[in-house]
């Protein structure tokens, strides 16, 4: 557990998996991000953001009229990880 908060400054508060998005971070994502949401480990997570404590989830396989997942916002505490620290 002392890798945690040696790379948790590193992750910024906000962070999105769409391109369009302004918090889309590509080579952070290759990196590898792991989020843990209510204490529990999450993949689905599409953007989270930690100072405001919400993350929002992919609702299966649904798509909205753009493309894009169709997502459920849900708010906790929000806590990202790096998957390779270690």
């Amino acid at each position: 557990m002392t890798d945690t908060p040696e790379a948790a400054p590193a992750l910024p508060d906000r962070l999105s998996v769409n391109p369009n998005s302004p918090y889309y971070d590509e080579a952070l994502l290759e990196r590898g991000i792991g989020i843990r949401f209510k204490g529990v480990d999450k993949t689905n997570v599409e953007e989270y953001c930690v100072s405001e404590g919400w993350v929002r989830l992919s609702a299966g396989k649904t798509l909205d009229r753009a493309g894009n997942p169709m997502t459920v916002k849900l708010k906790g505490p929000v806590e990202p990880y790096l998957r390779d620290a270690g």
